[in-house]
């Protein structure tokens, strides 16, 4: 069982995906900043801090959710940066990797959220990393699809929570230097470079998850926080 470290002054944050790229520069980030945090990845991933504790699941299956829901206890926010990018054109579309991608982005967030939200207290934050991609991108339909999902529901949730003092909302990087970038899966589908002239960088976005998991972000639900370089411009 992992429990909420007393190291952690700000709170307990489950982070999924936190073996590597945004889910381990997340993980970093709150654990500088005072934070417990239960890691959650397929490998181990390992941080050298007293307030970290790791859990190796796979989320793309129910029983990897019921594990990390059975061992993480005095959770107070919940991180889902877990995922992956298969990409294909309408005609040459692979279902199994959609079917993946599903339950990975999405399934998996629900199911974690809806076994940590009885654990919560006001003040309670829920941060769902999604893509900028959520608005449609040729060769990535199926991908894009699941980050749309993303919004949908925390803005659902956001709703349901708000009389309770709970926040949810998403962050939404453009293309982010991780390596995803280079990931066979892309195809032909390259990365666009941003205005700004240079990759998203990881740590970008988890300051961005660590001010809506910040008291000062009471207020702010049900939103969806774009970080692109100006690619929305």
């Amino acid at each position: 069982m992992v429990e909420g470290n007393e190291a952690g002054g700000r709170g307990h944050a489950l982070v999924t995906g936190a073996s590597s790229g945004i889910g381990a520069a997340i993980v970093r980030h709150l654990l500088a900043e005072g934070w417990a945090v239960t890691g959650v990845a397929r490998r181990e991933a390992r941080f050298d801090h007293p307030a970290y504790c790791a859990i190796t699941a796979d989320l793309s299956e129910p029983a990897g959710c019921g594990k990390v829901l059975a061992e993480a206890k005095g959770v107070t926010a919940f991180v889902h940066a877990a995922g992956f990018l298969a990409t294909g054109r309408l005609g040459e579309l692979d279902h199994a990797a959609a079917a993946g991608m599903w339950k990975l982005h999405v399934e998996a967030a629900e199911r974690l959220a809806n076994g940590l939200l009885p654990g919560f207290a006001p003040g309670g934050r829920i941060v769902l990393i999604g893509s900028r991609t959520a608005t449609g991108s040729a060769g990535r339909s199926q991908y894009a699809a699941t980050k749309a999902a993303l919004v949908a529901m925390a803005r659902s949730w956001a709703i349901e929570l708000a009389p309770s003092g709970i926040t949810a909302n998403v962050v939404a990087p453009a293309a982010t230097e991780t390596a995803m970038l280079s990931d066979p899966a892309r195809g032909a589908v390259t990365p666009r470079l941003p205005p700004i002239g240079r990759y998203i960088q990881p740590d970008e976005v988890a300051g961005a998850v660590a001010f809506l998991l910040a008291p000062g972000a009471a207020a702010i639900t049900g939103q969806v926080l774009t970080i692109c370089g100006g690619s929305s411009l």
